[in-house]
């Protein structure tokens, strides 16, 4: 059987399809990253502009070696509102810039004493459910965005989902030559089309929006009470940060936490949230959205991604067309989310099976039983203002758990040391 011809990282696309696959990129980020401006009620544009930037930034860090597109991070929602309601929103931004400068001491850090903690604190048996929690607990996420979670679904929501979602996996298997590497991209075409039709797609604002306007910029004011209230994520972006690596490694065969190393990837990640922070954008994080497009179309070339960060910059100067792409419907973004958060979930699933992780171990039973329960159980643990649930709370479950049977095993404690004994 005729394998799809994988592009890897450092392999040039000709113009005619760096194109296609950067706006897919693109389409693919772009609901998630600009709804997080609307929560805080400032310019989506300003935020598109620095997704490019960091973008940009992130490649040139790692040397083009770790393929990446940096949207919008989730995870400073509850912190910042916080501060926003207590402060305004220039306070926050001080909170994001001292995010970024810790991460950046904390990816030094790791420079000078290597990635090998990892395999310690993260075993197979620990990091393939970690892994796959990236995307199972997105998936309720992709059913709110495509509306069937409501008390009452519309039946023109469930029409274009469908539709959506059928053309991305259809597509996925059938579509051959050029288009079996731009499936999201018309899937996304697909549904919008059909959203036209069952009228769901409103463009009242983009008739209303300039063709060409700079970026708010807003500088940071800060504050340590703010700054404490937001400091505390740095756990929950560099679980995510290493999660993403390791899935992302993963799909494109290649060991990323050693080269370009975690070192690079996490200054890159958090610089560009330290930079953001400076001019009034939002926090940047790896986003899944573009590495399930690379698992799906394995086309893992950073000149596709830089092109995906270009036209981001490119929709921050043009009003119409960054309010135009915001029209895409939820239904049509909950189609896509649903295929991109699944593969997200199979590469952990992936990581136990290229482990080859014995389950007649009860170590590896136990790590991988109690960290799936944690992280679907919907449990958090609340610290002040900072709340850990989901796949951050299971990573850090994970991770002591392993700690502890590592000091067991050094004490000569565990059972099945003394089977292998035996055996």
């Amino acid at each position: 059987m005729e394998r799809r011809k994988v592009i890897q990282v450092e392999e040039k696309v000709p113009f005619k399809m760096l194109v296609p696959l950067s706006i897919q990129h693109m389409f693919a980020m772009f609901g998630a990253s600009v709804l997080v401006p609307f929560i805080f009620q400032i310019n989506p544009a300003i935020v598109l502009l620095m997704n490019g930037v960091g973008t940009l930034l992130f490649i040139l860090i790692t040397k083009g070696k770790a393929p990446a597109y940096l949207g919008s991070s989730f995870a400073f929602l509850a912190p910042a509102g916080i501060v926003i309601s207590k402060f305004g929103y220039p306070y926050a931004l001080g909170g994001f810039v001292a995010v970024g400068v810790c991460g950046c001491i904390l990816a030094f850090i790791i420079y000078k004493f290597g990635t090998e903690w990892i395999d310690v604190v993260l075993p197979p048996a620990a990091m393939g459910p970690v892994v796959a929690l990236i995307g199972l607990e997105l998936s309720a996420t992709a059913a709110s965005n495509a509306g069937l979670l409501e008390e009452t679904v519309e039946p023109k929501n469930v029409i274009v989902f469908i539709v959506t979602l059928g053309t991305a996996v259809l597509g996925s298997v059938l579509f051959k030559k050029f288009l079996s590497v731009i499936p999201i991209l018309i899937a996304i075409l697909v549904g919008y089309a059909a959203a036209l039709l069952c009228g769901i797609v409103d463009f009242a604002e983009v008739a209303a929006a300039p063709w060409f306007a700079l970026p708010n910029f807003v500088m940071p004011k800060f504050n340590i009470s703010a700054i404490l209230i937001i400091l505390p994520v740095l756990l929950v972006t560099a679980s995510e940060h290493v999660g993403h690596q390791i899935v992302t490694s993963k799909i494109v065969g290649r060991e990323l936490l050693k080269d370009p190393g975690l070192h690079r990837s996490l200054f890159a990640d958090y610089f560009s949230t330290a930079l953001s922070g400076m001019i009034g954008s939002v926090p940047t994080t790896t986003y899944g959205e573009n590495i399930g497009v690379m698992a799906v179309t394995k086309v893992y070339s950073v000149y596709v991604i830089g092109g995906a960060a270009v036209l981001s910059i490119a929709a921050s100067l043009f009003g119409k067309l960054s309010m135009l792409i915001s029209t895409i419907p939820g239904p049509v973004i909950g189609g896509i989310s649903f295929l991109l958060y699944g593969m997200i979930g199979a590469s952990g699933i992936r990581i136990l099976v290229d482990s080859r992780v014995d389950y007649g171990s009860s170590r590896n039973l136990t790590l991988t039983s109690v960290i799936f329960v944690t992280g679907l159980s919907g449990i958090a643990l609340k610290m002040g203002n900072i709340e850990l649930t989901g796949m951050v709370l299971a990573c850090v479950v994970g991770m002591l758990l392993s700690l502890l049977f590592y000091v067991f095993d050094k004490l000569h404690l565990t059972n099945d040391q003394e089977e292998e004994g035996e055996a």
